[in-house]
């Protein structure tokens, strides 16, 4: 029995690491004062690249017709605007990646979206 649990733990130490890349992609119209900024959020891709075609792709079919990928992540994104600013994060947290994007807006923005794989 002791024989079946070791190798039932080496082959969890061994399995194939979890899908974890994930992106944001945004329709802004640039003044952040708009409510109506368009988003698709994608999660558990095996790379960035894919993240970011998944979730430009779920922009596109939100009905956003200018759509660009902000931020691509391994953990957590977010994505913050103000009138003036924009901000981006990425963390292992999603309480982290707000901070973030937060931070690099200016402090005084609204966090329109944000996610963790």
């Amino acid at each position: 029995m002791r024989r079946t649990s070791l190798l039932a733990l080496a082959l969890l130490a061994f399995a194939a690491p979890a899908l974890a890349a994930g992106a944001i992609a945004v329709d802004d119209d640039g003044d952040g004062r708009s409510n109506e900024i368009g988003y698709g959020i994608s999660t558990g891709h095996a790379s960035r690249e894919a993240a970011g075609r998944a979730a430009l792709a779920e922009c596109r079919r939100a009905g956003n017709d200018d759509c660009r990928v902000v931020v691509r992540f391994d953990t957590c994104g977010a994505y913050a605007v103000s009138a003036t600013h924009f901000g981006v994060g990425w963390g292992g947290s999603e309480r982290a990646a707000r901070a973030m994007a937060q931070e690099e807006c200016g402090g005084n923005c609204r966090i329109v979206v944000s996610g963790c794989d």
